[in-house]
């Protein structure tokens, strides 16, 4: 196998997919990369330039909560600049082959949804960025209503139908993973045939665990991530490549 081509990874990587029932993908910074946007957890993102907000601090403090504001604000300039690429396209062709049962994904830009995935097929387990939440009764509001209220009155939101804290529906570091999420990505990566990663450095858990449970319950894995990840010599086929360079090949 010359794994300087990505049409022949293509190929191994399709003859697993023609093999396979119940597909499983597992996104991470690594496919939005290639859409533009930055790595925020990269030495040079913008969580190394500054501290990282914890989910007590934005409780605590109003002065805290509006630098989450202005930080998740400049993040979603630069998701509403990006468009989904041939990784993300990839998966929405073996969705519509019945191929890929749902997509796990570790991003919080949206792109997935955008690409065309089915909401109900992605479970987003750091939450998502493109909008934002009442922490108290859950109720949606976007963040152009959420900026609209700080640029008003110069304080951070607050949920109209009870009052409760508004924040970006994204988990902040300290804050739990969201059971629900978490469950079904759990049972996904344990009932699936192939589980693929895309982009993951497979470092941060508890979401670095899951293609162990795959593995365990006797799929096959697959990770095509730019770097070496720590799961490589589990994995069935581990490239370190662009993901858009091979998926484009994937029907």
């Amino acid at each position: 196998m010359d794994f300087n081509s990505p049409k022949l990874i293509a190929d191994e990587l399709m003859t697993l997919i023609e093999h396979s029932d119940h597909i499983v993908a597992f996104t991470g910074a690594g496919i939005s990369t290639e859409s533009g946007i930055p790595d925020f957890r990269s030495p040079k993102g913008l969580w190394a330039q500054m501290e990282p907000i914890m989910f007590d601090d934005f409780i605590s403090s109003e002065e805290t909560r509006l630098e989450d504001w202005r930080r998740r604000f400049i993040q979603n300039e630069e998701f509403s600049k990006s468009v989904p690429n041939e990784g993300h396209k990839a998966l929405v062709r073996l969705q519509k082959r019945g191929k890929l049962s749902c997509t796990i994904t570790q991003n919080i830009d949206g792109l997935h949804q955008r690409s065309g995935l089915p909401t109900d097929r992605i479970i987003e387990i750091h939450g998502n960025g493109t909008f934002a939440t009442c922490l108290d009764c859950h109720a949606v509001m976007t963040l152009v209503e959420a900026e609209h209220h700080i640029k008003a009155h110069g304080t951070s939101p607050t949920c109209p139908h009870c009052g409760g804290l508004v924040k970006t529906a994204i988990i902040n570091f300290g804050q739990a993973m969201p059971e629900e999420e978490m469950r079904q990505a759990m049972h996904q990566a344990g009932d699936c045939d192939l589980f693929i990663v895309l982009g993951s450095s497979l470092v941060v858990y508890p979401a670095a665990g899951l293609p162990q449970i795959a593995k365990q319950h006797g799929a096959r894995l697959v990770i095509i991530n730019r770097d070496p990840t720590p799961l490589d010599e589990l994995a069935d086929i581990s490239i370190q490549h662009e993901i858009g360079d091979i998926m484009q090949y994937i029907a």
